[in-house]
């Protein structure tokens, strides 16, 4: 069995004149992942590893989760491949994971994100706004074999509040 939580970066700013890959979180950003953060302890799973983009709202995301999680800064895995916004570049990030993990938590980007979990979950998602967090599982052991999952969990900032 493999798990895939997909967690979409929190709110970035467009106010500076930044590349897009540099752009940071805003406040309410940085509230939301720390209030998303705090609410999905019991729900992941004992082991597992965890990807981010490495465009800095996504890795900032993944920084503040770990604090709240207890995961260590320093094994976060960021990967170039995740900055995509398209769902079949991230199936393809996803499906080189190695097997010897069977729990992924990932941070990415939308379109990618959404149309994901459209594609490979069991129940429709209009949108998977930022920080929102969704859990899927698939009833297989080979992560290039992952096909129709079945959505464990969803979190949205907004269903907190």
């Amino acid at each position: 069995m493999k798990n895939l939580i997909l967690i979409r970066h929190a709110k970035s700013s467009w106010d500076a004149p930044l590349h897009d890959k540099d752009r940071p979180l805003t406040h309410h950003g940085i509230k939301d992942a720390h209030l998303v953060s705090s609410k999905v302890k019991n729900v992941l799973p004992k082991t597992y590893v965890v990807w981010s983009s490495s465009a800095k709202r996504a890795s900032d995301t993944a920084i503040i989760f770990a604090q709240n999680i207890s995961y260590p800064i320093e094994c976060i895995i960021y990967k170039d491949d995740l900055y995509t916004f398209d769902e079949k570049k991230l199936e393809k990030v996803i499906k080189s994971c190695n097997n010897l993990f069977d729990n992924i938590i990932l941070f990415g980007h939308n379109g990618a994100v959404t149309n994901f979990v459209n594609r490979f979950g069991d129940v429709s998602i209009e949108n998977v706004p930022t920080t929102g967090f969704v859990s899927l599982q698939f009833e297989t052991d080979d992560w290039t074999k992952i096909d129709t999952g079945k959505i464990k969990k969803i979190i949205f900032p907004k269903d907190l509040k």
